[in-house]
């Protein structure tokens, strides 16, 4: 088995942590607020663990951060050659980082900077991938998805709606979902995020 620690795993690992030390709080703390193990969370810190994206969910919602806000600034984010001069910051799709669910194979990429005022996020769904996140991963954001090829089984709540390529639901007040693909082929989506208030 190689040594070799995934970059993304390693800043994700550096992100959880900064984020837990920033409200002061301990593994407990975190683990209590979260209902991930004290294990779990220490081996995600030392970068020795990938989270898989439920586990993802459930540290956001503790840290009342969607996920996209927790994984931004671990993934990396478009250039900034141009910026200083009022230029167009350009995204190359090869030099895009690229997070892997370990568990599900879901694969999601990071398409603006923190310096844009929404989050855009392209997420492939492998077929029977079922993605569950809590409410709470859902605060402080205003959040749309967008269904680009293939077709999402989204679970908001109690309802489900079939979404299929062109589909689009903007998401009300939190509650807990489910990302499934019922299908037998990848959907693509993209979910946009509107920054709202922080803790």
């Amino acid at each position: 088995m190689s040594n070799i620690v995934d970059p993304l795993v390693a800043q994700i690992a550096v992100r959880v942590r900064t984020e837990r030390e920033r409200r002061r709080w301990t593994l407990a703390q975190l683990a209590g607020a979260s209902g991930v193990s004290q294990a779990m969370i220490s081996r995600i810190e030392r970068g020795e663990s990938s989270p898989t994206a439920v586990v993802l969910g459930k540290l956001s919602a503790a840290f009342q951060l969607s996920v996209a806000s927790l994984l931004a600034l671990a993934e990396g984010t478009p250039p900034e050659a141009g910026e200083a001069a009022g230029g167009a910051g350009v995204g190359r799709r090869a030099e895009a980082a690229e997070w892997r669910d370990p568990a599900t194979g879901y694969r999601r990429r990071q398409i603006t900077s923190p310096r844009f005022p929404a989050e855009i996020a392209e997420i492939r769904l492998p077929a029977g991938a079922r993605v569950p996140y809590p409410a709470a991963a859902f605060a402080f954001v205003r959040q749309v998805v967008w269904v680009l090829d293939g077709r999402l089984t989204f679970h908001d709540g109690a309802t489900v709606h079939e979404l299929e390529a062109g589909d689009t639901i903007e998401l009300g007040d939190p509650t807990d979902r489910i990302f499934a693909n019922d299908s037998g082929a990848e959907c693509r989506y993209a979910v946009v995020l509107a920054r709202g208030t922080r803790p």
